[in-house]
């Protein structure tokens, strides 16, 4: 109706003697000219989201099928401007026949039972040789009828169209795409924090606490010094815990803040400490030094490098610590071509005993194929000459 009714103005200053709230004719022209503005009207991107809530409650479409979201491109805001002018184009004619055809309807039916009536003005042609008054409650019902089967069909075409013109475009479905891939890669990024973290750590702890059960009554030296490392072990892992849950909290905007791309974790300058506490837990770690060794290189590793190869060693030894109990490891980190080369090897012993499966397991390895593939590195795991070895290459400007 706004655009209607500006249209009347502008035709009525523009053309001298025009009438087009009398005249048909130049109802219907300031009906067809007031269309372009509405299709203007619906570029505007927060168009879309009010016609699909319209559209949604009026032709009761389910709302997987149509998109609530601003139009993001000019493809979408055209196929709204389609939707707009559709909607409006039908609406207004079916509107003004609603307010005019039901009361037209009443009168044409209370004709012939009313003098009055038919003496008025609005007896139009009936009364008369030629129309027999037992024809306008025809009349009547024809014309409500048509309005009825109006209604219908345009908000059946309505309903069949709104998908096509309100759905979601093909850049809607990518970003859609791109949002769920974004969203499993954090999650699988956090899975492998806390695999790679509290992991490491209960490996360690349950190895420790089984040692000082079986020596409770005979050595307690041991026992003290197992209880010492068991709680460091768990202070040093609830400050990575929290480091995890902080991050966890970022991805989903708790604190108002962006997600970070590099979470904060250990890097290889506390693989010291990562260390002590795997030999504490009685399982001997040998770190090889020597020419090309990651100590000698003359700067320090890039940030997010030495954060996966950090986890990546922790995994490892958390696998050592699980399969392999007390076995020694070898720990190798060396520089070559621009690669940070990771190897880990410890023997493989035969289990004492029927395996216990651990529910959930199994998941390490595969996570450490996943921080390295995702720096452009590879890893390779399996049995070497009678030990069980990890490899992983991590390419220096693997920067995420």
């Amino acid at each position: 109706m706004p655009y209607f009714l500006l249209t009347t103005v502008v035709i009525s200053i523009a053309v001298p003697g025009a009438d087009p709230l009398r005249h048909p004719g130049w109802q219907l022209a300031a009906y067809g000219l007031s269309l372009p503005p509405a299709a203007a009207t619906a570029l505007f991107p927060l168009a879309r989201t009010l016609e699909s809530a319209a559209a949604r409650t009026l032709c009761r479409i389910p709302g997987k099928e149509l998109t609530t979201a601003p139009a993001a491109s000019w493809a979408a805001r055209r196929r709204t401007a389609v939707w707009f002018t559709l909607h409006l184009g039908l609406g207004a004619p079916l509107s003004g026949a609603t307010l005019a055809i039901p009361p037209a309807a009443a009168v044409l039916t209370a004709m012939p039972f009313s003098h009055r009536l038919r003496e008025s003005r609005w007896q139009w042609h009936w009364n008369t040789p030629d129309t027999p008054l037992w024809t306008a409650p025809v009349t009547a019902a024809a014309l409500l009828t048509a309005l009825v089967a109006a209604v219908w069909a345009a908000g059946a075409l309505l309903a069949r169209c709104a998908p096509a013109l309100l759905g979601p475009a093909p850049a809607d479905r990518l970003a859609a795409a791109e949002a769920r891939a974004a969203a499993l890669a954090a999650r699988n990024r956090i899975a492998r924090e806390l695999h790679d973290s509290v992991g490491h750590a209960l490996s360690a702890v349950a190895l420790q606490a089984g040692a000082a059960r079986t020596v409770l009554g005979s050595d307690p030296e041991f026992v003290h010094r197992a209880l010492t490392t068991i709680e460091e072990t768990a202070r040093h892992t609830t400050g990575e815990l929290d480091a995890v849950l902080g991050m966890l909290r970022e991805e989903h905007g708790e604190d108002g803040g962006t997600p970070s791309r590099t979470p904060a974790g250990p890097t290889l300058a506390e693989l010291d400490g990562l260390l002590e506490r795997t030999r504490a837990s009685g399982t001997p770690v040998t770190l090889a030094t020597g020419p090309g060794s990651w100590r000698e290189t003359s700067g320090p590793l890039p940030g997010t490098v030495s954060r996966e190869a950090y986890r990546i060693v922790q995994e490892g030894l958390a696998n050592a610590l699980r399969h392999a109990g007390r076995a020694p490891v070898t720990l190798s980190l060396t520089l070559h071509d621009g690669e940070l080369l990771i190897t880990m090897d410890n023997p493989v012993h035969p289990p004492r005993g029927p395996r216990r499966p651990r529910p959930g397991g199994g998941t390490g390895l595969r996570g450490t194929a996943e921080r390295a593939a995702a720096l452009g590195g590879s890893a390779r795991y399996g049995a070497h000459d009678g030990n069980w070895r990890l490899t992983v290459r991590l390419p220096l400007g693997g920067e995420r």
